[in-house]
């Protein structure tokens, strides 16, 4: 017989089965109120980014920071974070995907950039949903198969037939490197009529001008994709001159179709004060037609140093390059600069520039009234040494993100970059970012599209989450399509970090972040604000390489809008795009500076927009106590923070102060 059990056994068991039911309670309370699952879908690609996300904006101004509850993190560290496919148990992290909707982006809808863009959404779909299914990091590539491609030959021959087979252009895989040479033997074509207005301006009536003129340049082939590549250095010979009546070599360099100050040889020889390259003048003295001269001073030359005489007699060569004359010449890197040599003597050195480096130069193209009968290349380096084993040097933990902070932000900067731009991103984190990642109220991220090599696209997913700072936008990236990455900087602005302030620049802008807070300091709280270096009644182009059809823009003129290389928005503007742009409202155009001045002025109808100009958002280069500099390589990023962290806001190229060229591209000079 069962004896009852006693009074003290039943009070602990009914208080053990109420602790396990309020446990049980509090569990699933926990679940129901934290769990993403059950609070936010995970989205799929293209698709927003989870609200959960968002912040409370400050628009108008009068909030302190801090005040309301501090959005949930997923993490502390996202640079840890990895893509999260859909169908996860985890959401998407902020900071690794935009979280902008792509989907908005209807085909069916009218304009012609909209349908573009909606099929490029449709294609980066598909290429992001490929790119998650990379089972964590990217595999390396076979040590074997990685040392085969980067051997590269000692040197280069070439027949006339098989370079114009080529294209006109020499690859030379490894770059050059000190002592490396390349040799050239081509005739110049006789003059012809021309009337191109980028040479001369012809009036109505006029006889056209005589042209022979050729371009020898060493490129950047590797530097860039899908892009004009850099001229690291460009030679033009113009046998009939230019406006200045006389033959003339002038050379230069470009970069990001930015022409950098041009070194002119007009026939004098350098001044005895002016600094020399490894030793040599950067111009020769040559025979011009407006000098008293005649060959009988070369004659007498030789005739004295025949019979002995010591007395020093100068010699005048005559213009290098003849008509239907065959030449011989040789480049060669030398330690301070390139060197050209013509027939034998010595004609023109050109200075290193600041930004490029010998093994940069992957390609020679020769273009212009010549025919090329042969090109060598010799003493050339067999290995680079920067291409894959130098990307794995700089991923390093000092460069990743910090964590985002907890509370709204003052400034969120968006720089805009592609994807096989690593070299770009890497000078951005070394300098000016580097004092954005030690601010709390300050945070700046890359804005990077997909690209159309699987490569690029598996080495960008690498990089992103190794450093946390890059935002994926799953598009397929073209320059008409750039608009979409700006929307996608003012979304993240206001839903990610919920920033007081938003500026957006590109990954060749320099930043003085303290002047850029200065400057924003000066405009009372609560302002709706546009600040940048603006641009007023601008007509668009009809004509050319930059032109604008009517049905792109029917308008006249494009509204008052700030140069793209750089611009700051308050978030209340930023906050209108995005909703804009959610309701299928927004107007899409593909100059990107150009669409945001149309934005601020469709809300300036609204709202009062305080609009500020400052020449110191420089657009084209640099100039001294800049706020932005544009078109700078990643070398004189390195050179410009050093000069801010010594106290000097100065540029690294004097001439870069001079607005010269502004108007020129790259694709002629």
């Amino acid at each position: 017989m069962r004896r009852p059990p006693a009074a003290g056994a039943t009070c602990r068991r009914f208080a053990i089965r109420g602790f396990v039911a309020v446990f049980l309670v509090y569990v699933l309370a926990a679940l129901a109120l934290e769990s993403p699952l059950l609070v936010v879908p995970t989205p799929v690609p293209g698709a927003g980014a989870a609200t959960a996300a968002s912040r409370p904006l400050h628009l108008d101004g009068s909030g302190e920071r801090g005040r309301g509850s501090a959005p949930a993190r997923p993490l502390k560290r996202p640079h840890r974070e990895t893509l999260s496919a859909a169908g996860r148990s985890s959401r998407r992290l902020p900071g690794i995907v935009s979280g902008l909707d792509l989907r908005r982006l209807n085909a069916t809808r009218s304009g012609s950039l909209r349908k573009v863009a909606a099929e490029a959404a449709a294609a980066g779909a598909r290429v992001f949903s490929e790119l998650q299914t990379l089972a964590g990091t990217v595999t390396e590539l076979d040590a074997t198969g990685e040392e085969e491609r980067s051997r590269c030959p000692h040197s280069i021959v070439l027949t006339g037939d098989e370079f114009r087979v080529k294209g006109r252009t020499v690859e030379l895989p490894c770059g050059l490197t000190l002592g490396s040479y390349i040799t050239v033997a081509a005739t110049p074509r006789a003059a012809h009529a021309d009337r191109d207005p980028k040479i001369t301006l012809v009036r109505e009536g006029d006889e056209p001008i005589m042209v022979s003129q050729f371009m020898m340049e060493l490129q950047g082939l590797k530097t860039v994709d899908g892009e004009d590549p850099p001229r690291i250095l460009h030679f033009n010979p113009r046998l009939r001159g230019d406006w200045s009546g006389k033959p003339v070599i002038e050379q230069n360099t470009c970069y990001r179709m930015q022409w950098g100050t041009s070194l002119r040889c007009e026939g004098w020889r350098s001044r005895a004060d002016e600094e020399t390259v490894d030793g040599m003048v950067k111009c020769e003295k040559w025979i011009r037609d407006d000098e008293e001269r005649s060959e009988q001073s070369k004659t007498s030359w030789w005739l004295n140093r025949l019979i002995g005489r010591t007395k020093k007699v100068s010699v005048d060569w005559p213009y290098p390059f003849v008509e239907d004359r065959m030449f011989v010449l040789t480049l060669t890197a030398g330690l301070e600069g390139y060197h050209v040599n013509v027939d034998g003597r010595h004609v023109t050195s050109f200075p290193y520039r600041t930004g490029f480096v010998l093994e940069d130069a992957t390609g020679l193209s020769l273009n212009g009234d010549l025919d090329v009968q042969s090109v060598f290349a010799g003493t050339l380096p067999t290995a680079h040494p920067s291409f894959s084993p130098q990307k794995h040097l700089e991923m390093l933990p000092i460069w990743q993100a910090p964590p985002l902070p907890d509370e709204p932000i003052e400034i969120f900067i968006g720089i805009l970059s592609a994807g096989n731009h690593f070299a770009e991103r890497m000078a951005v984190r070394k300098t000016w970012m580097s004092a954005a990642q030690k601010s709390s109220n300050v945070v700046a991220r890359f804005f990077v599209a997909l690209n159309g090599r699987k490569e690029v696209n598996a080495e960008l997913k690498k990089e992103a989450e190794f450093f946390g700072d890059i935002v994926i936008v799953p598009f397929m990236d073209s320059y008409d399509l750039v608009v979409l990455k700006t929307v996608a900087i003012c979304e993240y602005g206001v839903r990610v970090v919920s920033a007081r302030y938003i500026m957006k620049c590109d990954d060749d802008n320099f930043v003085r972040l303290e002047s850029v807070k200065d400057e924003l300091k000066k405009i009372p709280r609560g302002k709706s604000l546009y600040v940048g270096n603006m641009n007023y009644h601008h007509k668009p182009l009809r004509t050319g390489k930059w032109a604008v059809t009517y049905e792109e823009w029917p308008e006249e003129d494009y509204p008052t809008y700030a140069n793209g290389p750089g611009y700051v928005i308050s978030s209340d503007i930023a906050a209108s795009i995005v909703s804009e742009f959610t309701a299928h409202k927004l107007r899409l155009f593909k100059m990107e500076d150009v669409s945001m001045g149309m934005w601020v002025e469709r809300f300036n109808n609204t709202r009062h927009v305080q609009y500020v100009h400052s020449i110191k958002f420089c657009q084209f280069g640099c100039i001294d106590d800049y706020y932005t500099a544009h078109y700078q390589s990643p070398r004189q990023m390195l050179c410009l923070w050093d000069k801010l962290q010594s106290g000097k806001a100065q540029c690294c190229i004097a001439a870069a102060r001079v607005f010269i060229r502004i108007n020129l591209k790259c694709t002629y000079i």
